[in-house]
């Protein structure tokens, strides 16, 4: 056999394999033990986009201060995202707390990720009209364009 016919087969199998490998992408979410219910439905619609999109979501939660002394906050906090992203992941790591931070980590459920897919433009149509010119200047080609004129409406007298 010949070497470079071999290097030459072993280099496809190689690409072969990278082509069915996924990259694993983990986005991460801050939030603050006392997160207004809104601000908490905008970072739980960031999770919820994150995994329809295939990807894992790291969670941190912040303390600051007085808040260090209260982790059950946090850990409360945690578990209700948990719960409100169970149709779309389930929780990969426990929440765990890490110094200040407190984090847990979800994954995607194992199914294929809705991917944006970019829709192909429509056909133009077979009559296009000319596209005037941002310099405001006519060109030969383009057909002069007549003024309309309406007709007068009868009247009954």
């Amino acid at each position: 056999m010949d070497y470079g016919k071999f290097k030459y087969e072993t280099a496809l199998k190689e690409r072969e394999s990278r082509k069915n490998q996924t990259h694993t992408i983990v986005k991460e979410i801050k939030l603050r033990p006392k997160i207004d219910p809104h601000d908490y439905g905008t970072k739980k619609g960031h999770v919820e986009r994150f995994l329809k999109a295939g990807d894992k979501v790291k969670v941190t939660i912040m303390f600051r201060g007085r808040e260090q002394s209260r982790p059950e906050l946090g850990f409360r906090l945690l578990q209700r995202l948990a719960d409100d992203v169970t149709e779309l992941g389930f929780v990969e790591a426990q929440p765990k707390q890490d110094g200040r931070n407190m984090i847990m980590v979800i994954g995607p459920h194992r199914r294929a990720p809705e991917r944006k897919v970019e829709a192909k433009p429509a056909p133009a149509p077979a009559q296009s009209r000319p596209v005037p010119s941002p310099r405001g200047e006519a060109t030969a080609s383009a057909p002069a364009a007549e003024p309309a004129v309406e007709a007068p409406a009868p009247t009954d007298a």
